[in-house]
């Protein structure tokens, strides 16, 4: 299995908001853009592992702008670090005021998804390589974020355990 760099497999979806994705205030919907950030996680996970990919966790997600009807959104979706069978892709999502030229940073989310192999089963993905100190960086940080998620999984595990 070849190892990848980050750059092989990062991607921008962008995408003009309409009005079906807004609320009667005309602001789009969260869960819009929740979905087009899974979409954007989904499609670096794959073109990693060519091969299918469900999502196994979203961390938190805030968000720091609103975006309107007729808004340009654009998702920039990136692996940042792999294990055995799972990825963790961040997702920066920007919008643009197509007449104002005005940009604005909405959010960012760190997805965590699985490579299924035919049979539905978790599968080995391809090593990640990283090469530039930024890449670095969120490598290491990923680190970090999959740590506290471990412990945070065997604390809920041990919660219904005890609940039982």
């Amino acid at each position: 299995m070849k190892e990848k760099y980050v750059s092989d497999t990062a991607m921008v979806l962008t995408q003009m908001m309409s009005p079906q994705d807004a609320n009667i205030a005309g602001n789009i919907h969260g869960g819009v853009i929740m979905r087009h950030i899974d979409n954007a996680a989904a499609i670096a996970a794959v073109r990693h592992t060519k091969t299918n990919v469900v999502t196994a966790s979203i961390d938190r997600l805030n968000f720091h702008n609103p975006v309107f009807i007729g808004d340009l959104v654009s998702f920039q979706a990136s692996i940042n670090m792999v294990g055995k069978s799972s990825m963790e892709i961040g997702v920066r999502v920007e919008s643009e005021n197509l007449i104002s030229g005005e940009s604005k940073h909405i959010a960012s989310a760190y997805l965590t998804f699985v490579a299924l192999d035919a049979l539905g089963k978790p599968m080995t993905v391809p090593s990640l390589k990283v090469k530039t100190a930024d890449e670095r960086r969120r490598n290491e940080e990923a680190q970090e974020r999959k740590k506290i998620r471990t412990l945070e999984r065997i604390k809920e595990d041990q919660h219904q355990n005890s609940s039982v």
